[in-house]
This record gives structure tokens, C-alpha cells and sequence, in this order.
């Protein structure tokens, strides 16, 4: 009788140590290697037909932009000011990534957002610099920022989706693979044999895998679905830019291409409000 009613006052045993960092331990093993496996073989064919696709020179009928208007003494105003809309996403974006209270598990995982603010901010610079005196020289500067904003995007959904670690390993081998495909594009223009394929290989890459990621990986935050947004502004966007003059004749006002930037640049807006409103699963 006195055992069992020391047993029964006795206060519960502490867990041993060794169980708590095994379980520690097994929640933190990382995604199996062949999660990765679909990224790999996607990066793989991308790389496959960036080099064997044939070579496209840039059309230079595409800086024939329908809507010349002047406006405060700046040509082409009304391409040149859309821009606007990608300084409005990029500062949004900027202060979302460094807000305090924006939902981020580890410092690090603010890394790909700020990059990719910071590509939305040069992509207005750029481009209303190109729109201004439209050219293959100054379109250069148009489409390095716009590798610079969807590669680190690509990066941010593999950290949200995927695994952290890997994610940020893979932001400056996008970013360098999103430069080289304008660089390359760049100097085969100044040989006199353009090929402007490896770039255009690299951005539709980017929009698939984007698209796969948000399939397949489950965020491990709330309002993941935002990347549905970007993706759409994104199609919308292409779709205005191919209708540049039909629109401009149907309206009077706007060009396709003026709404082309509108449109981007609200969709990229989506990012920062995700960032915003977003909680950890």
C-alpha cells in the first residue's frame, strides 16, 4: 500500500533528452531527393532547347510601338509612364519583405522577396529608359531587370513550397542563368547573328515551373494561391502586348502595350499583399 502511494505522488519523469532531439531530428529531414527531380528535368530541357532551338534574331519591327504621344516634354509618354506600375509593386514589395510582422519561419526566407522587389523597381527604370527611344541596345536594359524579378520569384516559391535551404541555394544560379540569357542575346545582336531564343527559352521556363510549383508543392503558408495571379497578369499581359495597335484603334486612348505594363504591374502587386496578409500553416 505505502509503494503504490509514493508511486502515485511522484511527479512524472522528465523526457529523456536523447528521445526529444530524435524527434527533433526526424522533423526536420529534408524533401526526398526526387521532389527535386521534376525541377531538375524541366531545368534540363530548358537547357536542351535553349541550345538547340534555331536562332531568332530580335524582330525590329517590335519597337514599332503604335502610340508615339508626346506628353511634358516626354516622347512615347503614355509607355513611358505605365512603368510606374512596376515602381509601385517593387516599393510595395520592398516594404512587405522588410516589414517585421510579415509572416517569414526564418530570417533567410526574406532574401528571394527582396531580390525580387528589387527587379520589379529596375524593371520601371528599365523600361521606361527603353520606351523612351525604343532600340536593341536600350531594350537590353528592359528585359535583364525582368530576369532579375521572375528568377528570384522562382527561388521564393521553391523556399515557400519546396525546401528553404534549396531555394536559396538556387536564387544567384537563377539570377546568373536569367542574366547570361540576355547577355547572350546581347552580343550575338552586336556579331551581327542575333538570337534572342535562349532568352525567350528562359522565360517561358520560368512561368511553367512557377506554374508546376504552385501545383504540385503545397505552400507552407496561408494565401499561396496568390502565384495564380502573377501567372494570369502575366498571359494577360503577353495577350495586350500582341494586340498593341488593335487596341489603340478601338479605344482612341491606350495602347496594348501601355496596358500590357498596367497590367504586369498589378499582378506582380499580388506578391506583396500575399506577403502582407500571409500566416504559417
Amino acid at each position: 500500500m505505502r509503494s503504490s502511494r509514493r508511486r502515485r505522488g511522484r511527479a512524472p519523469r522528465p523526457r529523456r533528452p536523447d528521445r526529444i532531439e530524435a524527434r527533433t531530428t526526424i522533423a526536420r529531414v529534408p524533401p526526398r531527393p526526387r521532389r527535386f527531380l521534376l525541377l531538375i528535368g524541366l531545368a534540363l530541357l530548358a537547357l536542351v532547347a535553349a541550345l538547340l532551338l534555331p536562332a531568332v534574331p530580335q524582330p525590329l519591327a517590335y519597337h514599332h510601338f503604335v502610340d508615339h504621344r508626346a506628353a511634358f516634354g516626354v516622347a512615347n509618354f503614355a509607355d513611358v509612364a505605365s512603368n510606374l506600375s512596376f515602381a509601385v509593386a517593387g516599393v510595395a514589395g520592398l516594404v512587405a519583405a522588410l516589414r517585421s510582422r510579415s509572416c517569414f519561419a526564418a530570417p533567410g526566407e526574406r532574401l528571394p522577396y527582396l531580390v525580387f522587389a528589387i527587379g520589379l523597381l529596375l524593371t520601371a527604370f528599365g523600361s521606361g529608359y527603353y520606351h523612351l527611344l525604343p532600340d536593341n541596345a536600350r531594350l537590353f536594359w528592359d528585359r535583364l531587370p525582368m530576369t532579375v524579378a521572375f528568377m528570384s520569384l522562382i527561388a521564393a516559391q521553391i523556399v515557400d513550397r519546396v525546401d528553404v535551404r534549396v531555394g536559396l541555394l538556387a536564387l544567384v544560379p537563377l539570377l546568373l542563368v536569367g542574366a547570361a540569357s540576355v547577355l547572350y542575346w546581347s552580343w550575338t545582336e552586336q556579331q551581327g547573328r542575333g538570337n534572342v531564343m535562349p532568352y525567350v527559352v528562359v522565360q517561358a521556363f520560368a512561368a511553367i515551373v512557377l506554374l508546376l510549383l504552385a501545383i504540385r508543392y503545397p505552400s507552407r503558408y496561408s494565401r499561396g494561391s496568390a502565384i495564380y495571379v502573377v501567372l494570369a497578369g502575366y498571359v494577360v499581359a503577353k495577350l495586350f502586348e500582341q494586340e498593341d495597335g488593335a487596341i489603340f484603334a478601338l479605344t482612341g486612348v491606350v495602347s496594348g502595350h501601355t496596358l500590357k505594363h498596367v497590367a504586369a504591374g498589378v499582378a506582380a502587386l499580388a506578391v506583396p499583399l500575399m506577403l502582407w496578409c500571409r500566416r504559417l500553416r
